[in-house]
Parts: C-alpha cells; structure tokens; sequence
C-alpha cells in the first residue's frame, strides 16, 4: 500500500514526557525536603526543659559549666554533662555577674532566623500531596473514559499492528467457502482496478454468522494480517455505558477515526449486543441502545458516503439482528461461518497438530472421523488436551492414545475414578447402560455404538456413546424413532432386570430428551399422522429479550391432541425398546457382567461381544462373560447423560 494510507493517529497518545519527568522529580525534591525537616535533628539528644528560677539556683551551687545565651532562650550544660533549656526573663542584670562569680563559661547566641521559604512549603505540603492524589484519580479517570471530562464519547476501537500477533488466511482452515468470501475483499483492496473496470463496487460490509467457536473472530483477525489497511477491531459491548447519548457519541467518533484513515476495516465484534430488534424494550429501558444502533444505521449507509471504510462484524444470534441492520448497502455480505465437515475437521487438526510432537501412530484422519459436530475451537481444545495427557503421563511424543482420551474427556467429560460406588450402584449403572446398548444393536437405524462405560464422567454414573458413521445434516424419521427407543433402553432395562418398584431415577435425563424430540416431530416438522405436516410451535424472543417457544395455533383441542401425539411417541419408542430386550435378554445380561468386568468397552468389542461371547484383550484376562443370576437393591443414580445424539433439531430441519 501507498504511503498516505499509513494509519494516522489523530490523537496524542499521552503527556508530554519532558512534563512527567518534571513532575516526578518535583515530587522526589518535596519529599526529600519533608524528610530532612523532620529527621535533621534527629541525632540530637533533646535537652530537658527547666524554669528560670531553677536555672539561677543551679548557677549559684555551682552545677552549670557552660551557658548560651540568646534573646528568647538559654541553653547549658551541667557539670554532670547533661543539657538543660531556659526562657529567660527581660532586663535580668544580675544574671552575668552571677554567671562571673561561678566561673561558668557563657557566650551569647544571635537570635535564629526562620527560613521561610521552608517553612511555607512545610506547611503547604499536605495540600500539595492531596492535590497531586486528585490529579492522578482524575488522570485514570480520564483513561477510563476516553480522554478528559468529555471523554466519554471517545471511541474504544483498537488500531491493530502486526505486532500483535500477524494472523493470515493460511492460518484459517475448515471453512472454505466462508475464507474465499472474505478474501475476495481483501483483493479489492490490493487491486481495486480489476473489479472497478467492470462496475463491480467493493461491499461495504460484511456479517459473519455462525456458532460460537467456528472461527469468525479468527477470520477477521487473517484479514487483519492480509489486508495491508488500517485494521479498527471494538466489541458490540463497548458501545453502550450508563450514560445517555454515549453510545451514539462514540459511533460517531469511531467512524471519524475510520475516515482519517480510509481505506480502512473496521470489525465489530458481538453485534448483537448494540444491533438487537428494535422496540422490545420495557418503556424508555432500551431507549439508549437504540439510539446507538440509529447512529450506527446513518454512519454505515446515511446522507453522507463512507467511501473506503468497510464494517465486518461478528455474531452467533442473526435471529435477534434489526432488519434494517442486514439490509445490503450496510452488509451487503452474509457470510455463513459452519461447523466443519471431516475434510473441514482433518484440515483444522492439522493446523493445531503443527505445534505438537506427534507420535508415528497418530491419524488425524481417524480423529477427524470420531469427532462430528466439533468445532474450530473443540478440535483446538482436543489437541491442546491431548498434550497435557501426554506431559501428565511423561512422554516426550503425544500419541493415538492420548487423542483418544483426550477425546473422551471432551465429549463425556473426565473420569471420576475417586468415587466411591457400592456393587449394587455398579450393577444398576451397568444394566442401565446394557439396556441402551443393545437396543442400539437392534435398532437399524441407529447410529453405531462408540463406546460404552459405566466410570463415571463429569456429572453422569455411565455413558453410551454414539458417533454417526459420517456427517448428516438432517434426520429420517427411521432414525428419529430409533432415538427415541435407544433412550428408553435403560429405563426398560431397570424395569426388566429389577422390577416396577426398584426402577431409579438416573433415566431423568433418557426422558427429557425422549420428550423434546418427540414434542419437535409433533409441532416442527410434521410428523404426526393425525396432525399433519403443520408446524404448531416455534421460538420466539420474549418482550423483555428472553427466549421462549410458544404454540402459534390451535385450540384447547388441538393442544391436547399434541400432548396425546407426544405421548403416543414416547410410550411407542418404550413398548420398542421392551420387545427388543426382552427378546434378547440374554445379551443384556452378557454385556452388563462384562462391563461390570472391564468398565469400558468400545464398539468394536460389543460387537464381537454379541456375536461370539468373548472379549479378547491382550492386556486383560479373555475368556466367555457368561450370564449371572440378579439380586440386590436398585440404587438411584442421578444426573445420567444420554450421550452422541446432539441437539434434538437437525440442521437444515
């Protein structure tokens, strides 16, 4: 870039240097003066005070040998060497020939003069230090607010350099699309000649949307690297304080800082937090923030053009974006940020895997394929954890292995091998999970099984753990009904194996997911045969900004036809999930007696379990898990966790 669009910043960065030192060797010189003035004297030994009339009595027994004498005081020492201190009367003329008789040495002593100077600063002091602790509160107030009493408009924008870290889009992975919208404008900038020659307009704004952690912020921060412009980055956030009117103050401020140095981007990060609708405040409570957004709606497409300054901004929450926010002229770009796919997730790894000692075994591949649904951010958390195991464990390399429960750290949360279960807690853990497993097996369309445990994880006793075999971004209805009954696995299971009355609680949250998904194919996405492909409920944003989800149509009857539906699902998924174990019993008593052995079973191993009655581990004792009798009391666990199915809404649904 040329050398005028150098960024210029218009504001002094702080004092006059030459300024500050002085003040700080102006305060350093009254402190040293503060200090001599009251330790000076401090090795002299203070001499005792007595009266006249002591002193003349002293003077005729012959116990003074030297007097000094001054117009206000008379100073001695005793023949003992001790001091003494007088005032003496006025016009006392038997004083010297007193002092003759005795043979006391005397000598007279000029009256001490004050230094005034000293003295008005001795006394002045206190005043100064109180004004120079007011005058520094002020100054950090000042910084605080922007830059003096007024200074509370002033914008908060950053002025981002390269050495704060360069960032480039070689360092953004997984999101293609997205990296090639953005790069684009970053070409206009370099060569604005190749579009302009075709009528083609550089976009004068760009909203990145997706969910938290898919890297939009890392986006912004690589076109910060490539641009070669003048990069202003502000939170949404900073915008609004207590103060009336300084939200607005300071959009206008930031933008005037943005025309001094076109071309220039300015990225926004958390826009909802000064974007949201307009209207849903409480009386005049959002008045203030909607007056940012106005000043922030003229600035970016107003009366007056802001030719060369390009507003990127960031947010997880479209749904709450005003609308005239997102119309083109502001953000003619709507960039979809998205959780990555396998290839997207393999690329990503690969980008955190260059700053680990990898082991030969390690697959990124293979990881990549275990982990749907992670994001830019999960994947940068599982490697980072996968090295911290490696470094607990002494490694030097971070191998397969470490990723791997590094993994299921992440997913399940980490294990809890301190707590202390009694046997008839593990075998109800057990059975628990057994149930779910096997129902699983049976289910066709059930996502395969990745593992199963009965340690206990973060808040759960036992997981199931279902990975799809590849990305899917919707559900069948086959595979909905296969849910539902793969939840009621182990409620069943604990009714069959301890009865009606012994059933415990740790299927809470088995049920809660049972019922939302079964209450979204009733009232989203129409698949209910009495009610038809009509949608009954959908999210909406409460009046004080609160999410909620509210029925949009139908009467006292139609509601009750939808509880019957949902409660039609979910008793069908459990009367399922029965027929399943208790045709095949024998194999929820195989797979519990033998996690009750070795704990964690993968899915390879259920698998070969079923088919051949054998787990081969070369590390553990083989051998056939052969079924045992139950006995024993059914303990609740609570706070189960029904895990590997995601949200209950599928994307593109």
């Amino acid at each position: 870039m040329n050398q005028e669009n150098e960024p210029q910043d218009p504001r002094p960065e702080g004092p006059n240097p030459w300024m500050k030192s002085l003040m700080i060797w102006g305060g350093v010189f009254m402190a040293l003066l503060l200090v001599v003035s009251m330790f000076g004297n401090a090795g002299q030994t203070p001499a005792t005070q007595i009266t006249y009339s002591d002193f003349r009595d002293k003077v005729a027994e012959g116990s003074v040998k030297e007097v000094r004498v001054a117009p206000d005081k008379i100073t001695g020492v005793l023949k003992n060497d001790s001091t003494f201190s007088t005032i003496p009367v006025k016009d006392d003329d038997t004083l010297v020939p007193l002092l003759e008789e005795q043979n006391v040495v005397y000598s007279g002593v000029e009256a001490e003069e004050g230094n005034v100077l000293l003295y008005i600063l001795l006394q002045t002091l206190p005043f100064l230090l109180i004004l120079g602790i007011a005058f520094f509160a002020l100054r950090q107030v000042q910084k605080g607010g922007g830059g003096g009493a007024m200074g509370f408009g002033k914008s908060k924008a950053k002025l981002l350099t390269e050495r704060q870290g360069r960032v480039t889009f070689e360092d953004v992975a997984g999101i293609d699309e997205a990296r090639e919208e953005l790069e684009e404008i970053v070409e206009f900038l370099k060569d604005p000649q190749r579009f302009s020659k075709l009528g083609g307009q550089i976009p004068k704004g760009a909203l990145l949307v997706g969910s938290p952690g898919t890297g939009k912020t890392l986006l912004a921060r690589a076109i910060a690297g490539e641009a070669g412009v003048p990069f202003f980055t502000i939170s949404g956030s900073d915008f609004v304080e207590m103060f009336v009117g300084v939200g607005a103050s300071r959009v206008r401020d930031m933008f005037e800082q943005a025309k001094k140095n076109a071309p220039c981007i300015v990225f926004i990060d958390e826009i909802d937090a000064v974007g949201r609708h307009r209207g849903h405040g409480l009386g005049n409570s959002n008045d203030e923030r909607e007056q940012t957004l106005n000043q922030l709606l003229v600035e970016m497409d107003g009366f007056e053009a802001n030719e060369g300054i390009i507003i990127i901004a960031a947010t997880n929450r479209p749904d709450v974006l005003d609308p005239a926010l997102l119309r083109p002229g502001r953000f003619d770009r709507q960039v979809v940020v998205p959780i990555p796919d396998i290839d997207g997730r393999e690329k990503i790894l690969g980008v955190h895997m260059k700053k680990v000692p990898l082991a030969p075994d390690v697959n990124p591949r293979t990881i990549a394929r275990g982990t749907p649904g992670f994001s830019g951010a999960d994947l940068a958390n599982l490697v980072n954890e996968a090295a911290l195991l490696a470094a607990r464990r002494n490694k030097r390399l971070v191998a397969m292995q470490e990723f791997e429960d590094a993994k299921d750290k992440v997913m399940m949360g980490a294990e809890r091998r301190s707590m202390v279960m009694t046997d008839d807690e593990k075998k109800m853990t057990a059975y628990h999970e057994a149930g779910h497993a096997i129902v699983s097996v049976h289910e066709e369309a059930s996502d395969p099984i990745h593992k199963a445990t009965i340690i206990p994880r973060g808040r759960a006793l036992g997981m199931v753990m279902r990975l799809p075999e590849r990305d899917s971004y919707s559900y069948h209805r086959d595979k909905m009904h296969a849910n539902l009954s793969v939840s009621m696995g182990g409620r069943v299971a604990e009714e069959i194996i301890f009865g009606h009355d012994k059933v415990s609680s740790g299927a809470s949250s088995d049920i809660q997911y049972a019922t939302s998904l079964a209450r979204n194919m009733v009232t989203k996405w129409g698949m209910s045969d009495k009610l038809g492909p009509l949608q009954y409920e959908e999210s909406q944003e409460g009046y004080l900004g609160m999410g909620q989800t509210a029925r949009t149509m139908g009467g006292a009857e139609t509601n009750k036809l939808i509880d019957a539906e949902i409660k039609g699902l979910v008793e069908g998924a459990h009367k399922r999930a029965t027929d399943i174990l208790k045709k095949h019993e024998d194999q929820l008593h195989l797979l519990a007696q033998a996690m009750l052995e070795y704990e964690t079973l993968s899915g390879d191993e259920i698998t070969k379990l079923l088919e051949t009655g054998e787990i081969d581990r070369p590390d553990q004792p083989s051998g056939p898990a052969k079924p045992q009798p139950i006995s024993g009391s059914a303990v609740p666990k609570a706070g189960k966790k029904f895990g590997g199915e995601g949200g209950a809404a599928p994307q593109g649904a």
